[in-house]
């Protein structure tokens, strides 16, 4: 049996910045062989997206040239340095493709047919190869050929469009679509890699940030499509029964929800307001949701009366839905973090011990089997061109040599 969930697949990841590359990091986490190709010399280009860098040598307190961003999504991963530009760097990619079971690109559209790396060439050579292509717009329509960012998609997608004040529209602060999209990424490869096994054949995903931007939109879109009404921006309330947002203490903000009868009744008996029942506007979900606008500044006055702990302290006794609003140094001293094991550290060559997030996925029988740090560019090149490529010692001093790796 296999110690982790992807044990024998071989990923050719040939994806930069965040999307993609964090689709390839999950495949890796559960077990993949994952070989990334960069631009030699440079690499991928969020290798530079800092400060913040990893940090230098451990007391010597210089920064390396290595930005934090490529480290939230290349761990796991060996990297190879080809330049996809030339013949000799086109028949390598040739040569590790045929030996994969997935290639991983997010290159514009028809940029790789130039070099023959397309997926018509690449499943020629291999036809139980899964090819994902991952894109700002897709392999078609009239935006197919625009470049595209995070935040583009967020705007145009609609999801700016429902997050924020009702004067502001905002964006996420995280790049939301682009880690929604890694996450549809890894798993269209997995299905795609279940139909491979049951009929033999590979086939071609196309996987767009707008489309992966939309369908994230989820019940706010259902709502639209069903009501034909446009969902207002609630700053920091939600859609869902009310209470469901924000609450000012008398020293810190926290997050209630008390989303259905039973939780409003368990809500107003910590609170000391069980007259809030007997209101007909607010006893029951539907009524305090029509009534919204009326309810809520009584209750923003009912929380204003307690501090944060103690409303924490009191909410949990009656079993309320209730969260304080963390900042990150916050986030990794809470104890049920600490006791998820969400915060890990690997050995990096350079930094020494590096922290960073735990995959959240837990696994019975094929658990995540560890974390190796981000690689530096290029640092298997050797390796894996002499072990799976065809190349002899002396064609890879030559090929150096020609700037190919």
């Amino acid at each position: 049996m296999p110690s982790t969930a992807l044990a024998g697949i071989r990923v050719l990841d040939l994806s930069r910045i965040l999307a993609a590359p964090l689709a390839t990091q999950m495949l890796a986490d559960l077990g993949a062989e994952v070989i990334k190709v960069e631009r030699p010399g440079t690499g991928d280009d969020s290798r530079t997206y800092g400060p913040p860098f990893a940090p230098g040598p451990e007391g010597e307190g210089d920064r390396t040239d290595t930005a934090a961003f490529y480290l939230a999504c290349n761990r796991n991963k060996r990297s190879v340095t080809v330049n996809h530009a030339t013949a000799e760097g086109q028949e390598l990619i040739r040569a590790l493709a045929a030996r994969s079971d997935v290639v991983v690109e997010n290159f514009r559209a028809g940029t790789l047919a130039k070099y023959g790396l397309d997926q018509e060439s690449l499943r020629e050579l291999n036809p139980r190869l899964v090819y994902l292509s991952v894109t700002g717009f897709g392999q078609t329509g009239p935006y197919a050929a625009r470049p595209g960012y995070d935040g583009i998609f967020q705007a145009m997608s609609g999801m700016m469009s429902v997050s924020g004040h009702p004067e502001e529209p905002m964006k996420v602060g995280v790049s939301m679509v682009d880690i929604l999209t890694g996450l549809y990424a890894s798993t269209a490869v997995l299905a795609a890699l279940r139909h491979r096994d049951a009929t033999g054949e590979g086939q071609y995903i196309d996987l767009s940030l707008l489309d992966c931007g939309l369908a994230s939109l989820s019940h706010f879109a259902m709502n639209y499509l069903v009501s034909g009404e446009v969902p207002e921006r609630r700053g920091n309330g939600g859609y869902g029964g009310v209470p469901s947002q924000a609450f000012q203490c008398a020293d810190k903000p926290l997050f209630l929800v008390a989303g259905n009868d039973k939780q409003f009744a368990a809500f107003c008996a910590a609170a000391g307001r069980t007259d809030l029942l007997q209101d007909p506007r607010f006893a029951t979900t539907s009524a305090r949701i029509t009534h919204r606008e009326e309810i809520l500044p009584v209750l923003a006055a009912v929380m204003r009366t307690r501090t944060r702990d103690e409303w924490l302290a009191v909410l949990d006794e009656h079993d309320v839905p209730a969260g304080p609003f963390n900042e990150l140094p916050e986030v990794f001293a809470d104890p049920q973090i600490r006791h998820r094991g969400m915060l890990v550290e690997v050995e990096d060559p350079v930094s020494g011990r590096l922290p960073m997030l735990a995959n959240p996925i837990r696994f019975a029988a094929t658990p995540v089997g560890g974390y190796a740090a981000p690689p530096a560019l290029g640092e298997h090149t050797a390796e894996v061109l002499l072990g799976l490529a065809g190349v002899t010692e002396e064609q890879l001093t030559g090929l150096r040599g020609r700037g190919v790796v």
